[in-house]
């Protein structure tokens, strides 16, 4: 027997307008629009959004994406070791970095010949996928790697090797050029054409968002910079004597994929769109981009590493359901160092925890049709258009680049990002929010930053470098550890809790997680009875700071006075968790700053550390 049960049979069916009434009523009147959130971009993020009418699939990958594991080690034979280890424990491919490219973030594989056959030595490169991340003084490791495969006697169109040749990203990397783009862009599509006359097939060039991305850019610039950079290699090419047809299947995509979830996947469709715009114009019938994915730098931490975990698999999600054709997570102690097996394991198995068990490659895009993302998509696209047409106008990519066009826009978002980061309006769990001062260390292994030499520097401009949000407040962290390893003991600052446990928790947890987010140590305590206590343990403390810590009513009877009482007991600076209304009352009370949610918690929180004489 079986029942037919209706969940919702007996409840009214709801419209926009019923949810509207109940939003109003929540919100008491205040206005709508604070529901609203904006990116970066100043693209509205409504609170509710219907099912999108007409919406169609966005042409992409089919079946899953190539799980690329990265090979970064400086020596080529511990390298190939750990190759060979990936692709046997469920990597589908591998991603060569070369010291000195755009994701090499301080280690990397030498490019010489030698150093690449050894490095690749074992491996089939015919039965997975190989890409290929170079900088300018490594760029001849392509070169090498298809007199590799002409040695082992394999067809160059039998094999799935993207070389990724992207003299735009090298050079902004550094912001050097040995001649001007205009003779340096004839000589890059000879050198691609030449891999072209060999026979390869794949995805000979790469279009890397991810250096804006890195540098700290929006999605917008990343995207425009991206199609920037993919229309001139094809103006690059066809000038040459490539065909159109055959110049566009030689561009690949990169994208950084981050924590932003939907931000994520809607970029990643957006940029399929994009680019078949681009296709129309040049009068060829659209066909799906290859697009290859790494889990964003910028996010990455040093302090509480283990949430990198997180962070990475929400990007490797996004990705994923986003259309990404190949995907690479940085493993999660990355900023610390040269990640060791470990690490590089649970990168490789959350790619493959998402493939096996969570199936998200099975459904071809999933997220059309969603109101909220193909809202996204598309002012994604229309933002990136219009940014594409500017640098267009400015001509192309390396002419804005020359010009400080496309630079000036990042670092203007970059300044967004520092300042909300700052003010933890964007939260980096575990460094500006809950941070753990006891915690302990991570494995890496012990290998020094590979040295670059200096490259040729004819002419100059302004260079996109990477950046991690988060090292302003690991500089502060690292100055604590520094006094600990050196006088065994951190910073610190005495927590005035005033009145009961309930009236003081939430301000005292608030100023707990804020000092110690800059290594300061918060001395906390149940209350006390009166204020002779308060002092005796204020001096026991060994605290040269003090926080007040209470509701607003207990302020208005007992900050003053207590203020004071602190300051007489030799306090060299007392703060005060909250806004009461009599700040001014309170500041010639002795009281020096105010804590509180929104306030510039970096800027605060230096300004701690030079009263203590704490140098970075």
């Amino acid at each position: 027997m079986t029942d037919d049960l209706s969940l919702a049979a007996e409840f009214p069916p709801a419209s926009r307008e019923d949810w509207l009434k109940l939003v109003r009523s929540a919100l008491k009147d205040r206005p709508f629009e604070r529901l609203t959130a904006k990116t970066y971009d100043g693209i509205p993020i409504e609170p509710l959004y219907g099912r999108a009418t007409g919406a169609h699939p966005i042409a992409a990958r089919r079946g899953p994406w190539a799980v690329q594991a990265r090979v970064d080690h400086p020596d080529p034979a511990i390298a190939n070791a750990e190759a060979l280890h990936e692709l046997a424990n469920g990597a589908t491919g591998l991603t060569l970095v070369f010291a000195g490219s755009i994701g090499a973030y301080g280690h990397g594989l030498p490019g010489d010949a030698k150093s690449v056959a050894r490095a690749l030595e074992g491996v089939h490169l015919d039965a997975i996928a190989i890409e290929l991340q170079t900088a300018e003084p490594t760029r001849d490791a392509a070169d090498h790697v298809a007199a590799l495969i002409k040695s082992r006697g394999h067809a160059p169109g039998a094999v799935n090797i993207r070389f990724g040749h992207d003299a735009i990203g090298a050079h902004s990397l550094t912001g050097t050029l040995p001649i001007p783009y205009r003779d340096l862009m004839p000589r890059f599509a000879e050198h691609v054409g030449s891999l072209a006359k060999l026979g390869f097939r794949s995805p000979l060039t790469a279009a890397d968002g991810r250096i804006v991305h890195n540098a700290g850019g929006s999605e917008v610039q990343e995207l425009a910079y991206s199609l920037a950079v993919a229309v001139a290699y094809l103006r690059a090419l066809e000038g040459s004597g490539i065909p159109l047809d055959d110049a566009r299947g030689m561009i690949e995509f990169r994208l950084s994929a981050d924590a932003d979830q939907f931000l994520t996947v809607a970029k990643f469709r957006a940029l399929r769109a994009l680019w078949a715009r681009v296709e129309q114009a040049c009068g060829l019938t659209p066909r799906p981009a290859f697009i290859s994915a790494d889990t964003a730098w910028r996010m990455m931490t040093r302090r509480d590493p283990w949430v990198n975990m997180l962070r990475t698999t929400i990007a490797a999600f996004s990705a994923g359901i986003g259309g990404a054709d190949a995907l690479t997570v940085l493993p999660f102690t990355s900023p610390i160092g040269l990640p060791d097996r470990f690490a590089r394991r649970v990168a490789r198995n959350a790619q493959l925890l998402l493939l096996e068990e969570s199936n998200i490659a099975r459904v071809a895009d999933p997220t059309a049709g969603s109101g909220g993302i193909e809202a996204l998509t598309e002012n994604l696209c229309r933002a990136a258009w219009a940014l594409f047409q500017e640098i267009e106008q400015a001509g192309g990519a390396p002419a804005a680049l020359e010009k400080g066009l496309i630079q000036d826009k990042v670092a203007k978002v970059r300044a967004e990002h520092e300042a909300a980061t700052a003010h933890r309006k964007d939260v980096l769990t575990g460094t500006t929010d809950y941070p753990n001062l006891g915690e302990t260390d991570v494995q890496v292994l012990d290998i020094k930053p590979v040295p670059l030499g200096q490259p040729v520097a004819n002419f100059k401009y302004p260079p996109l470098q990477p950046i991690r949000l988060a090292e302003p407040f690991e500089r502060l962290r690292d100055a604590s550890d520094r006094m600990l390893a050196k006088s065994g003991a951190r910073p610190k600052i005495f927590l005035a809790n005033l009145g009961t446990l309930a009236e003081f928790t939430p301000r005292a947890s608030f100023a707990k997680t804020f000092f110690e987010a800059g290594g300061i140590e918060a001395v906390t305590n149940d209350g006390f009875k009166n204020r002779d206590e308060m002092n005796a343990a204020f001096k026991a403390s060994g605290a040269k700071l003090a926080c007040l810590c209470s509701s607003d009513a207990i302020y208005e009877r007992e900050a003053a006075d207590t203020a004071q009482a602190l300051k007489q007991a030799s306090a060299a600076h007392i703060f005060l968790a909250g806004r009461p209304k009599d700040a001014d009352v309170l500041k010639a009370a002795g009281v020096g700053t105010f804590i509180f949610a929104g306030c510039d918690v970096l800027a605060t929180l230096k300004a701690a550390h030079d009263i203590l004489g704490i140098r970075e």
